[in-house]
């Protein structure tokens, strides 16, 4: 009996289209940024260059901060010795300011500068675990 020709079986050859290039290199660990088990946590424990870099950023950022809040303090502190020499008579106002004056912006400073080491570290962990 002759086989319809709709009935007749087809085999395909050529790769599926679906899958990407190399996907047997990717497999075997080649490329391990193409699969997808790629984490930037890998790479920093690993101490590659790219998990170098992502410390590095962390610790510039908070560099960062710690100089803006030392030249904040510079800036506040740094003067009063001006203002003191220049105003001899004024000692009720050296201890005013000193004694006093200093303890706000001190504690709001000090409360900015951890407020941004903590979203450093939080945007540092949202990196690393690909959140």
């Amino acid at each position: 009996m002759p086989q319809d020709p709709a009935d007749r079986r087809v085999v395909v050859t050529g790769p599926p289209r679906r899958t990407l290039p190399h996907a047997r290199l990717r497999s075997r660990g080649r490329y391990p940024h193409a699969s997808g088990s790629y984490r930037p946590r890998t790479e920093i424990d690993e101490q590659t260059t790219l998990g170098h870099t992502y410390v590095r950023s962390l610790m510039r950022s908070q560099l960062r901060a710690g100089l803006a809040v030392f030249a904040f303090l510079g800036l506040l502190i740094g003067p009063l010795p001006l203002l003191f020499a220049a105003l001899p008579d004024a000692r009720r106002l050296e201890w005013a300011v000193l004694g006093f004056g200093l303890y706000l912006p001190l504690v709001l400073l000090a409360r900015w500068y951890v407020r941004r080491a903590e979203r450093n570290e939080r945007d540092f962990v949202r990196l690393v675990e690909d959140r």
